[in-house]
Order: C-alpha cells, then structure tokens, then sequence
C-alpha cells in the first residue's frame, strides 16, 4: 500500500488543497464493482461536516462552480425537485448509506496519504496498458511486465482498488464537473486530476489515445493543459495560452539592436528622399516656380488600401502621379523611366501548360479530346508609344496601356509632406549621439573545436563557404551566436538551427491533432467545408491559432523570426493601423518519397523569394512502399522516359532523370538545394539553355520561360546539377533537413526542396536589416516580369516598412 501512497502524493502544491485524484485501475474489475461504481457515480452524496467546512476553506473553481449549478437548479426547480430527490434517497438510501460510509473513510484516508507522503513516487507506467484493457474506445498495445511486477500481484490488486475507489470518490465530490477535459465526456471509469492546477482532469482514454508520450502518473504531476501541450478542442482555438517569447532583452540590449536597425535603414531611407526630391524639382520646373513654392495634394487613400501603379503593379508609399480623369496611377520608377526613353512594355504573360489528360501524365498518348497548344502570337504584339514633354510633364498613359491618354498625370503624396526628411534629420542626429558601433568579428567556425556548429553543404574548389553555420537551439539563445548568426547572415549564407522543437511546449503535430483542429473549428466560417479544405484557402494563424503560438515559441534567433515582435524583424515595424503584407506563418503539408521520380516528385520548384524566410521541420513519417509498388513505379518511369524521347526528338532538349535513387538519410527529411546570390546569373543561363528539359503543369513540357528562376517551373534533379556544375562550375548547398531543425534562407537566394518522407513543414517570411538591398533588388526585378505574371506584383512593399522602421525604431530607443 505504500507505494500507492507515494504515487498519488507526488508533487503536490503547498496551499492545503487536497484533490481527490485516482490511481490506476484494473482490467480484473468484477461486474459487481462496476455496478457498485456507477450507482455511486450517479447519485448525489452528502458530505460530512468536517468535510464541508474544509470544502469552504479549499474550495476550488470546479466546485464553485458546481456549488453555484446547484444553487440555481434549486431556485429554479423548487419543491418539486426536492421532493424527487428525496424520493431517489429513499429508493437508494440503503446502497448510498453504505457507500457514503467507505466513500468518507477514502477521502481520510486520502488525505492523509496526501499530507504524510507529498514526495514520494512510484512508477506505474509498466501496467498501463494492462489497466485498460476493459476500455472499449482504447487502442490495445503490446505490454510488457518486469518479474517483480507479475510476481507481486496482491500489491497490485490493491492498487486497483484504490484507483477505483478514488475515482469514486472523485466523482463524488464534483458530481457533473467530474469530466475529462479533452472528451468532456463524465461517464469514464478512470479519471485522472492533476495535482499542479488541482482543477483539470484527464480520461484514461483520452490520455492513452492524444498523449502517448505521457504516463498516467504524468498527468497526474502535471497536465497536459498546465504543460502547454493540451490538444483538446478549445485549447486548439485558444491563443495567448504559451509565452511565445524564448529570451526577455534587457534594455541595453534593446538600445544596440535598435541603434543597429536605424543605421542600417538610413542609406535606404535616403535614397527614397532623393527620388522625391528629384520629383518635386521636375514639377518645379513644369509649373515654373521654385521647389519650395510646389503644392503638392493629398491623395484619397485609407491605411487599409494598398496604392500599386498601373503600369510596372509595385507599391506606391508616397509620391505619384495620378490622372484626374481615369484615377491612373504613376510610380516615381516609371516616370523616370518615360523622360528618359528607357520605359520597357511588359509583354502578356500566356499560359502555356495544357491539360493532355492523366494518360498523358502516366506517359501515355494525349487523349484526343485535350487542349492543343496555344500559338505564340509575340509578333502581332504592337507596342504603343508613351513619352513626356520636354519639361518633364507626362500625359495619362494610351489606351493600349490601360490609361485615357487625355489628362495630365498630376503629382500626388500619401504621407505628410515632410515626413520623410524629418525622418532622416532625426535619425541622423540620435545616431551620431550614440556613437559608431565598432565592427568585432564573432565567427568562430574557423576553429576545429567548433565542428559541432558546421556542417558540410557543398564540395566547391578554393572556396570558403562549403560549410553552413549549424547550432543547436539551445545556443541560439545567447548573445554570442546571436553575434555570430549575423556574421554568416550578413554574407548571404543560410543558416540551420537543430533541435529547435527542444523549446517547445511539445504540442502534437500528427495529422489527426492538425485535422480535428480543423473540423471541429465551430468559429470558422469554412468549419463546414472542412471536408474540401484546401491548405491554401485560408490563413494558417486564424484556423490553427495555437499550433501557430507553438510554431513562433520553436523560432530560432527570435530578434529577427518573431514575426510579432521581432526588434530586428523590419516587418513587424509596421504600425497596426497600416495594413500589412502577409508574411505567414504558413504551412506545407505533402507526401514524399527518397527515391528520385523525376516526375510526380513531391517538390517546391526552384524560385527565389522577395524577403528572408526560415522553415522548421515539425512533423514527419515514412510511407513504406510494397515491392509490387516499387515495381510500378520503375514501369512508369521507363514510360515517362520513352514519352521524353518521343516527344523530344530534334528538339534539342532532353529531360534528364538520375538513374540513382536520391538521398536515403534515416534521419532526413527534406532535401534542399540552395544557391549563392553570385551564382544567380550562370544559374538563369543554365535553364533558358535547357529549358526544354522540364516539365511542368500537367506535366506539359516548357516551351518558354519569361523569367528562368520567378516563372518557378523548374526542379533541377541530381542529374541536372551534375550537368550544372559540369558546364558552368556553380552547385548550391545541398543538405537533408531533419525533424525539428530550422532553415534559414537569405532573401535572393534561390532554393528548391523535395520531401524525401512526409513532411508538415511551418515557414515564416521575414526581413532582416541585412537584406534590404536585396528585397529592393527583387522589387526591381518583379517590376520587369510580364503583365499578370503570378510574382509580379509587390506585396511585400519594402519602401514602405523602410519608412516605418526608423520611425518606429526611433520611437522605440527614445522610450529606452
């Protein structure tokens, strides 16, 4: 009996309250037991008066809450309630006397168990499974028994009884409170209380089914709702239950970060000044006055729309131009661009993947009824000519370009007219109070004794950068690799975080946590369509609101990750007012096989992303193939390649397929390859030459690539880099990622990954002051892209948190 007594008083808080918390039961129950059980659990008991008087004392939230149901049914239901139970009293009085009576003996008894034995344990999980065996809704498993358990039998059968009877006892106390929190179901034979909240309880079933890598004396240490890993229903759709944050910043930790983002963000800053400032001189000069004479009106535009110009689709944060007549809109880019004769036509993006049908897919002739091919008519196109006068005015742009062609383009602001300017005086003034921060070296992977922290990515000649900076999640969390995070961040190079599910609270991301979550989101719009749900529909945070607090809790170097509250984050500068880009979090859900297909591989194409990202692994399991699927696999793979020479024969191009079988890591999941900035260029020379090679949707060849890396219908397989390298001497990092590690991608670094396994993959965009150049460089470039190309479009406006970031930082360093 004394290791029973040690069980159930393990761990308990130091106020007094004493719980009424079960021990494990048995699979050797007689029908009498039950019986007794549910009679007992069913009825109302009276309490003693000592016991009533320390309910009053301790009494918890469960039980006044169940004092006030109580207090309500008698006032609403009046004598003729009372006179129902008084009857059910005299119908039962004889088996409620008698269990009233042991029920009392049980709580001293577990009262005392509890004062005398607060810190003693004992282990029970080697008859869980044996406890259970009667549960009709529990999944049976293999158990296994020590010799000492199946030799000491009496011990255990009182342990059984124990846990019956406190089970009773505990659903004597608080009558219909007495369900499990993740099931709310009452009518379970074994409950489970924690002993940290004293309030929450567990089911067996519940417990064995949702948390297997929890104990039953686990639960009753601590719950999984007091872990912060509570999977229930409401849990799932509650956010704000866990402390995102990994590290508080003390304030002069505060101060460098913030002095470090101003100066970062102050060269661009000015840069976008300048262009206005050239603006404002030309209109200076069209209306024949002096710059400091030119008025300039307020465009009508709230802060929850977005202002894009109608000829290139980037974002417009403060200066424009706009018709009178039409509302058509101007970026400064555009306008320097007309006076200077350099304004190029964005040509119409076409689509050029038909739909063959599935045979055609599985290699196979196209089905006759399929789409032919659209023509390319390139040569009909006529460009229209759009030019400004002499003094720099500009007219509304040609009919053939969306505009009246008629009105003068006026010159329009968004911002105050001074903002801006202010913003740089401001800036530079604080920065040169603080002082020049001096340029220390924090790089230590030089070093042999540090090979823990590198990892080895590619095999490059007379190169430096072959290996990539690899710590672990523990070491993140210093100052130090923080330091030494921005030395490789700041040259352009990844950067993969291991263990980073080691800080979690260790909510489950199996599928059929992830799914219920879904279906039974009651405040969703789409709950009930979850049926059809596609991952791309709706946003991750709103309909998975607690996997997304434990997504940001596992995000390494949280300065600049922490999409909410980031300090080096340049994306959470802005202000809430101001509608925001949506930077995710997201999530992507596929299959994924080691062996490399060439075709129906589960990949991310190669494509380039406007801002920073990192990327944790957060769940994964392997698909074990049967050797008749493995067979059909090798057949349609032969098919495929007698498709590609059929249809490839003259062409000039070849899609190339390894004949290995890709990586076979145990441990890996995702294989990624990502290049260097440097190497763009050869990169982009590569697939325009052999473009032929690929395939995209439906598996249609591509004939044309408007742009080789953002048209994003490319995966360069093994065979492919070899060739790569082999003709143009570049080859990107390539490392399998593992579950729980982060990857760290630089903005501008092009990257593809492919599951080697099934994979849930959570990412989040970000935007480092390291980076800025670049965002601004593929702001750039996506201005270039054909009209309605799927990446043209800026929604990430980097000139416009430019401005926010040091007004914010400036805000936030003056408050220090």
């Amino acid at each position: 009996m004394e290791d029973v007594v040690a069980a159930n008083g393990a761990n308990l808080k130091h106020n007094g309250v004493m719980k009424k918390k079960p021990v494990e039961p048995t699979s050797n129950s007689s029908a009498s037991d039950i019986e007794e059980e549910r009679s007992v659990s069913n009825s109302k008991r009276k309490r003693s008066k000592a016991d009533e008087v320390k309910a009053v004392k301790t009494e918890s939230p469960r039980k006044k809450i169940a004092a006030k149901k109580l207090d309500s049914r008698k006032e609403g239901n009046g004598d003729v309630d009372e006179k129902k139970r008084e009857e059910k009293v005299k119908q039962r009085s004889p088996v409620k006397n008698k269990e009233e009576e042991k029920c009392e003996e049980e709580l001293q008894l577990v009262s005392y168990i509890k004062a005398t034995s607060r810190n003693r344990r004992l282990d029970l999980n080697t008859s869980d499974h044996q406890f259970f065996e009667d549960e009709t809704d529990v999944v049976n498993g293999p158990c296994s028994h020590s010799e000492s358990d199946l030799s000491d039998s009496h011990l255990k059968n009182d342990k059984f009884k124990d846990c019956r009877s406190m089970t009773r006892s505990l659903k004597a106390s608080l009558g219909e409170l007495a369900i499990c929190h993740q099931c709310f179901k009452g009518e379970r034979r074994y409950l489970f209380i924690c002993t940290w909240c004293e309030e929450r309880i567990y089911c067996a079933p519940c417990i064995k089914k949702w948390y297997p890598h929890l104990s039953h004396d686990d639960v009753l240490e601590k719950c999984p709702y007091c872990r912060g890993n509570c999977n229930c229903c409401i849990c799932l759709q509650s956010s704000g239950l866990i402390e995102t944050s990994k590290r508080k910043l003390p304030n002069h930790e505060k101060f460098h970060h913030l002095r470090y983002l101003i100066g970062s963000m102050l060269p661009f800053l000015k840069n976008l000044c300048k262009a206005q400032d050239q603006e404002i001189e030309t209109e200076a000069t069209i209306q024949g006055v002096t710059t400091s004479q030119v008025v300039i009106s307020k465009t009508r535009c709230s802060n929850e729309e977005r202002v894009f110009c109608n000829h290139c689709a980037t974002s417009i944060v403060d200066l424009h131009r706009s018709c009178t007549k039409c509302s058509f809109e101007l970026c400064l880019s555009c306008c320097q661009e007309i006076r200077g004769g350099l304004l190029s036509e964005r040509e119409e993006y076409k689509p050029q993947f038909v739909n063959r049908g599935s045979r055609y897919a599985h290699g196979e002739d196209a089905e006759p009824s399929s789409s032919s091919v659209p023509e390319d008519d390139e040569a009909n196109n006529q460009s229209a000519k759009w030019s400004a006068d002499e003094n720099g005015r500009i007219t509304c742009a040609p009919k053939e370009l969306g505009g009246c062609g008629d009105s003068v383009l006026e010159l329009k602001r968004i911002l105050p007219i001074t903002l801006m300017s202010d913003l740089v005086q401001k800036a530079e003034t604080v920065l040169v109070s603080c002082g020049i921060l001096p340029k220390l070296s924090y790089c230590s992977c030089s070093d042999d004794s540090e090979m823990s922290m590198k990892r080895r990515t590619a095999s490059r000649k007379e190169s430096s950068d072959n290996h990539l900076y690899c710590p672990d999640s523990f070491d993140v969390l210093k100052q130090q690799e923080l330091l030494h995070f921005q030395e490789h961040w700041s040259k352009g190079e990844p950067v993969i975080v291991r263990n980073a599910l080691n800080n979690t609270a260790g909510l489950s991301w199996e599928p059929n946590v992830m799914w219920r979550a879904l279906c039974e989101n009651v405040d969703s719009p789409a709950s009930s369509k979850m049926s059809e749900v596609k991952a791309i529909d709706y946003k991750f945070e709103n309909l998975l609101p607690r996997h997304c607090d434990e997504f940001i809790s596992a995000l390494p170097f949280q300065e600049y990750s922490d999409p909410r509250s980031g300090i080096l984050n340049i994306a959470s500068k802005l202000p809430e007012e101001i509608l925001k880009p949506d930077l995710g979090p997201k999530t992507y859900i596929a299959y994924g096989i080691s062996d490399e297909l060439g075709r129906g591989d589960s990949v991310t194409k190669l494509h380039c992303d406007m801002s920073d990202a990192v990327n944790i692994l957060m769940h994964t399991a392997e698909v074990k193939l049967t050797e008749e699927q493995l067979s059909a696999v090798e057949a349609l793979k032969q098919k495929h390649k007698q498709q590609n020479e059929k249809e490839q024969n003259g062409l000039g191009g070849e899609e190339t397929v390894s004949d290995g079988n890709g990586f076979h890591d145990e441990t890996g999941s995702a294989l990624w390859d990502i290049f260097r900035r440097e190497d763009v260029p050869k990169l982009e020379e590569y697939l325009r030459k052999h473009c032929k090679e690929f395939r995209h949707t439906f598996c249609s060849p591509v004939t044309k690539v408007y742009h080789p890396i953002h048209d994003q219908s490319c995966f360069l397989t093994m065979e492919h880099k070899r060739k790569l390298k082999a003709e143009f001497g570049i080859e990107p990092w390539t490392f399998v990622q593992k579950l729980g590690e982060a990857v760290f991608i630089p903005a501008g670094c092009p990257h593809q990954v492919r599951n080697l396994k099934s994979c849930t993959k959570v990412a989040v965009d970000f935007v480092s002051p390291e980076n800025i150049h670049e965002c601004l460089r593929l702001t750039e470039e996506f201005r270039q892209l054909p009209k309605n190309h799927k990446v043209r479009e800026d929604k990430l406006e980097i000139k416009k948190m430019v401005i926010y970031a040091v007004e914010q930082g400036l805000k936030e360093l003056e408050a220090l």
